[in-house]
């Protein structure tokens, strides 16, 4: 027979790890595209997890209701580690863009640094950053895996 305490904390352990497991399931928002009223932006990959290598495309969408203007031809677009550090940033002109309402740009990373050094293993933040009519930044972020 076994101990109560024992009982208790193999009890204890599976309704954590079900709980965790839900808080995991709705941290990944696969639904990356949403039309809402006023200024939004919306990030979509055509995955969330990809292989080391693997050409990512990006699809930066105006999902709201006024244009967003950006301060140079990358559209606000920045990949970083989770810590902040910015991995990548396409290549720009410093020329004001707008993304009209239901437009949508896309990039391609190859997973390449700005340095021409591949990018390791593991999450990656995409952002987009920019200012809609009424003068307030409008920005999105997304998460990504990247795995061996």
């Amino acid at each position: 027979m076994l101990a109560k305490s024992l009982v208790i904390f193999i009890s204890v352990g599976i309704l954590s790890g079900f709980l965790f497991g839900f808080y995991l399931l709705e941290m990944k928002n696969t639904n990356q595209l949403v039309f809402v009223e006023g200024s939004s932006i919306s990030i979509v990959t055509e995955k969330s997890d990809f292989k080391k290598g693997e050409e990512i495309k990006i699809t930066l969408i105006n999902s709201g209701t006024s244009p967003i203007t950006f301060t140079d031809s990358s559209y606000g677009l920045k990949i970083s580690g989770l810590f902040g550090i910015k991995m990548y940033s396409p290549t720009a002109s410093q020329v004001v863009t707008t993304l009209n309402p239901k437009e949508q740009i896309v990039f391609v990373w190859d997973q390449m640094k700005n340095d021409n050094v591949p990018v390791l293993e593991g999450l990656y933040k995409i952002s987009s950053d920019g200012i809609d009519s009424d003068g307030k930044i409008v920005e999105k972020s997304i998460t990504i895996n990247i795995w061996k």
